[in-house]
């Protein structure tokens, strides 16, 4: 089932500012097997996903562009001259209190710690490459809910990461979906145990803060039987006169009686439509899916100017 919605009017200057970068570890530019090589060191992924990575790249390398189902301007991409990785180095804190002062300005201008405060059972906040705040109510985290940045997820439960992870979006989706694949870093990673219900909502938001700079948030949503779950996102870049790039890869898994719903706002300056139509300066190529395993499941997408319902018996 499919129904239009008029389109959000939103503020898209909010997010058009930036602070002067501050990145003690940067890929440099351009897309080589150092550069994968290069994130896998400083993220010590395990043998797996090194492996993973590089598969990535080579089918990466090898799928043209799918301008068949999207823009002619996806040709206007120069994959040499974005970069792929950008930190401050520092873990995921979980009290803004600790984050370092100019990124904790950045949401505070944005509205983020406000909005935790008033109505959300969990934030994420990303930073460029990695996620630089994380935190859930204890409430919520005492049903046994798991809300974490997707790294700290792939290291602390590896084995209900592994078994989801690139199960609804292969490497070899389309050129866009192994980009990803070889570069990911930050998203979200939500486990929310069977018969668990999250009154509100969780939020992700992710800022793009530097220039000439390409986001590659992988997330990963499993919502287990009978449980229900709300995901919001957001993401901001500031106006930019070279492009930016934003190709990112949510997954979600809905299992038997689960209901899920993702919703997400962009800011981003230069218009994107929420069909991923690309206009000016700032690519975004964003591959989302629903898997709803072996029973029926619920899950209901929406985005300014577009709602989608699923109802699906697998």
């Amino acid at each position: 089932m499919k129904t239009e919605t008029s389109a959000v009017d939103i503020d898209r200057n909010k997010g058009d500012f930036f602070y002067p970068e501050a990145h003690v570890r940067d890929a440099g530019t351009g897309l080589s097997e150092r550069t994968v090589r290069y994130i896998s060191d400083v993220k010590e992924d395990p043998d797996w996903v090194r492996e993973f990575r590089l598969r990535g790249l080579k089918t990466f390398l090898e799928k043209p562009l799918p301008t068949h189902w999207a823009s002619k301007d996806l040709e206007a991409i120069d994959f040499d001259k974005i970069r792929y990785y950008l930190s401050p180095g520092t873990e995921t804190k979980r009290s803004w209190e600790e984050v370092p002062d100019d990124i904790k300005r950045t949401f505070e201008r944005l509205g983020i710690p406000e909005q935790e405060r008033k109505f959300l059972a969990g934030v994420e906040a990303q930073f460029d490459s990695e996620a630089v705040y994380s935190n859930i109510k204890k409430a919520v985290g005492e049903q046994g809910v798991i809300f974490v940045g997707s790294t700290e997820g792939l290291k602390k439960y590896p084995e209900i990461f592994r078994k989801w992870f690139s199960k609804v979006i292969p490497i070899a989706d389309n050129k866009f979906s192994a980009l990803n694949s070889a570069v990911f870093s930050g998203g979200s990673f939500i486990y929310v145990p069977p018969g668990v219900k999250v009154k509100h909502p969780l939020q992700a938001y992710f800022r793009i803060n530097a220039e000439n700079f390409g986001q590659f948030e992988r997330t990963l949503i499993i919502a287990d039987e009978g449980s229900e779950v709300t995901y919001m996102e957001g993401c901001t870049a500031p106006k930019f006169n070279t492009p930016t790039l934003h190709s990112a890869v949510v997954e979600l898994v809905a299992l038997k009686g689960a209901k899920k719903r993702r919703s997400k706002m962009d800011r981003l300056q230069h218009r994107l439509t929420p069909d991923h139509e690309i206009s000016g300066g700032d690519h975004e190529r964003s591959k989302s899916a629903r898997r709803s395993s072996f029973h029926r499941a619920r899950q209901r997408w929406a985005a300014p100017g577009y709602r989608r319902e699923d109802d699906s018996r697998c």
